[in-house]
């Protein structure tokens, strides 16, 4: 039964792009893997590394010649670190960190688990020892990515000497799923940052006020267990997940920093607001003093009450949108493309960098298997509703 409900789970939580937005090649001078079709940069480092599910996963290190921290950075969904490099660059020079992102397994040119299947001499009329072999791919999965976090940490600590006091874990979307697992196990982090995190899987679809053990990324129940402090951002205007989703993570918090809510902002358009990146490096000058001294410079710059305040930007929770909506065009003005001093080039480069959990790519083969998996979506999730208003009414008894 938990396989079922993990595989139809996964089904419905994760679209990998399709076609990924990049192949890895080695080159011949040098043996070192490249992204291709990508600016060869010196700083930029691709590597590949296993994990105890059996994926190898792909990932890329942002080297600054002046870090004091290092990101990991988990994206969202729909997205593959093709999307997001130019994305790594900018933060990683403006907010001068490290920053390793990485594909969990399924996504860009990371690949799952290969299993084999034989075949068996009297299964067909005929056998054919030179058949080849199919190999299956194992989907995207809960599990699998919280291993591929897991490993990208270890690489870290083994390949670059990182320590844990060194490591903020920056979680995108569904991206928060596996940043809080490991943020849970890991009780000397320096940081975690949220962006436009998810209270849990089924949340997100049905406004449920309890967990059910079906739901994957159960983060309502796992935030209170993070010990270092947690910055959560999100946009008030987000229709793929709840601004609501975001405050009550907040509320939740252990070490609570003061939370940013852009107005307006949707779900992936926060990159573009200057307030998204003057926060970040506010919250990070902070973080990287030693404990007491940045409890210090939270409260004396207001603290929980005035952040507690902020949150007055929600309205009741709604139900979010289906997780497949197409991409909404976005009216922010050019202007806001700005990273203090630095103007991203143009919309498109933006676009490549911030995808997430409602963008879906645009082939028209994806289009065709969306409309498919639509109809299967809303089959599965109209059976759930009924069996949660079932379980509700059970319970009242």
């Amino acid at each position: 039964m938990g396989g079922v409900t993990s595989s139809m789970a996964a089904k419905m939580a994760f679209f990998p792009p399709s076609p990924p937005s990049y192949e890895v090649v080695e080159e011949a001078a040098t043996g070192a893997l490249v992204l291709e079709a990508f600016p060869r940069r010196e700083n930029v480092r691709v590597v590949k590394f296993g994990t105890r599910r059996g994926s190898e996963i792909v990932g890329v290190y942002i080297a600054h010649p002046m870090a004091k921290s290092t990101i990991l950075y988990s994206h969202g969904n729909a997205a593959d670190i093709g999307h997001m490099l130019e994305l790594y660059v900018d933060l990683s020079t403006h907010l001068r960190v490290n920053l390793f992102g990485y594909d969990y397994s399924g996504y860009g040119q990371s690949s799952g688990k290969v299993i084999t299947l034989l075949f068996f001499l009297g299964l067909f009329d005929s056998f054919d020892p030179s058949t080849p072999l199919i190999d299956i791919i194992a989907q995207p999965s809960e599990n699998n990515t919280y291993a591929d976090i897991e490993a990208a940490y270890k690489y870290l600590e083994e390949n670059y000497g990182t320590k844990q006091e060194d490591i903020i874990l920056y979680g995108q979307s569904v991206g928060s799923g596996p940043t809080l697992d490991l943020a849970t196990r890991l009780p000397r982090l320096r940081a975690v940052v949220l962006h436009s995190p998810i209270l849990s899987g089924l949340r997100v679809m049905y406004p449920v006020k309890r967990t059910y053990w079906f739901d994957i990324y159960k983060n309502i129940d796992k935030i209170p267990l993070v010990k270092c402090p947690v910055l959560i951002i999100h946009g008030t205007d987000d229709e793929v997940v709840d601004c609501s989703h975001g405050k009550h993570l907040w509320e939740l918090c252990k070490e609570k920093y003061e939370p940013l809510w852009l107005k307006g902002g949707n779900h992936c358009n926060l990159e573009l607001y200057p307030e998204y990146l003057r926060h970040l490096r506010k919250f990070i000058s902070i973080i990287e003093k030693s404990p007491s001294q940045w409890q210090t410079l939270w409260r004396s710059i207001g603290g929980v009450e005035e952040a507690r305040r902020s949150v007055d930007c929600f309205e009741a929770p709604r139900m979010s949108a289906d997780l497949r909506d197409k991409p909404r065009k976005s009216t922010d003005k050019q202007e806001q493309l700005k990273f203090q001093g630095h103007k991203l080039s143009n919309v498109e480069t933006v676009e490549k960098s911030r995808i997430s959990f409602d963008h879906v790519a645009g082939s028209q083969r994806n289009k065709e298997n969306h409309d498919k998996s639509r109809k299967s979506v809303d089959v599965h999730f109209g059976r759930t509703r009924k069996s949660l208003d079932w379980l509700d009414k059970i319970r009242a008894r």
